[in-house]
């Protein structure tokens, strides 16, 4: 049917346009994120498109969700500014008509949302998690960087390692300041080299000084050596930690019904996919232009309707997770909630119900 083909292939235009521009804003923003997080030793600097790529696949949810809405209401209102639509209703389609045509075009990407939202938002979240955990859990001497301070994994040591160090295993001008309960101590050497003594790492500094200093004592003590061994580590080893909560898969959680933070979570995901169906409907319902308001009128509209939505979906959560409430009363008040709201608008607008003409009037002859 031309009516159907027309709204679908202006809706992929728009869609496929809002996709790319929606993408490109959350990768830099992304980017930008991961390089403060980069910055601030969270996360590997070799990592950084890594865990970019994971963030923008985990959010992909969101930007098609609001990609579809974009589209949707900037074609509907392209539609009503054209007077397309009054060519359209003049040919007996009314505006419940140009629900079948969106639904049509939405549902492959509804589909697509929710299979994003139960699954691939919890596995990229488990990938940057191990990705920061195995860069957090890594040994004191894979922290040293050549010509920069570092600190160790328990914040208790800053390393210094000259730029002219010839290797990893060799250091020239080592500095090392430890802080251990009351104690602190800061030694210098001229080299260093690392080795393994039963399964030990060890840093043997040579040709140095060191000075010990008590808190609150006003000793100072101060030696030289030939050869000093510092322990870094062990040689190898690999310890495992529980999850975050976004990480644990769908059915995870709705194993354990009874943990309110599981809950949080599922009803976030589910929240994701209804969202998509909701804003279909919405949009269709709200949609209308006046000719007094800018062509970006329609936009910002969608815009506010999309921010207040999701943040509805936030507070939701937090309630949720803090026992406030329950996840079925959670899912209906505000998903079945806005649903029935947006087909009651759209219901209105196709009867041309008002307050003083509730229903439809026939003429008499």
């Amino acid at each position: 049917m031309l009516f159907d083909s027309s709204i679908r292939k202006e809706l992929a235009r728009s869609f496929g346009a809002t996709l790319v521009v929606l993408i490109t804003v959350v990768m830099t923003i992304m980017l930008i994120r991961t390089l403060g997080q980069a910055s601030r030793g969270s996360v590997s600097p070799s990592d950084v498109m890594l865990v970019m790529g994971f963030a923008v696949l985990g959010q992909l949810s969101t930007i098609l969700s609001l990609s579809l809405f974009v589209a949707e209401v900037t074609v509907l209102s392209r539609m009503y500014r054209d007077s397309e639509m009054v060519i359209w209703f003049s040919g007996g389609q009314g505006l419940v008509s140009l629900l079948r045509p969106l639904l049509r075009f939405a549902w492959p990407m509804m589909a697509v949302i929710a299979i994003f939202s139960l699954g691939v938002w919890p596995w990229a979240n488990a990938q940057i998690q191990e990705l920061k955990t195995r860069y957090e859990q890594r040994s004191d001497i894979d922290r040293i960087a050549p010509g920069e301070f570092q600190e160790s994994a328990n914040g208790s040591r800053v390393f210094f390692i000259d730029k002219d160090s010839p290797d990893t295993q060799v250091g020239n001008n080592i500095f090392i300041a430890d802080s251990n309960g009351n104690k602190e101590s800061v030694t210098a050497a001229r080299s260093a080299r690392l080795e393994i003594r039963a399964g030990e790492r060890f840093a043997l500094l040579s040709q140095g000084q060191r000075l010990e200093s008590t808190t609150g004592q006003p000793d100072l003590k101060i030696s030289e050596f030939s050869e000093y061994g510092i322990r870094i580590g062990t040689a190898s080893g690999t310890t495992t930690e529980e999850l975050a909560i976004k990480s644990r898969a769908t059915h995870e959680l709705l194993m354990q019904p009874a943990i309110p933070a599981y809950q949080a979570e599922l009803s976030w995901r589910l929240g994701l996919a209804l969202g998509a169906l909701n804003f279909v409907v919405l949009g269709l319902a709200l949609v209308s232009v006046n000719p007094r308001a800018g062509r970006s009128g329609s936009t910002m509209l969608a815009l506010f309707a999309f921010v207040v939505y999701y943040n509805l979906m936030t507070l939701g959560q937090s309630w949720v997770g803090a026992g406030r409430l329950g996840l079925p009363a959670f899912m209906a008040s505000l998903h079945g909630g806005t649903l029935v709201l947006a087909l009651a608008i759209l219901a209105v607008r196709h009867n041309h119900w008002t307050l003083r003409r509730p229903w439809p009037t026939r003429s008499t002859a």
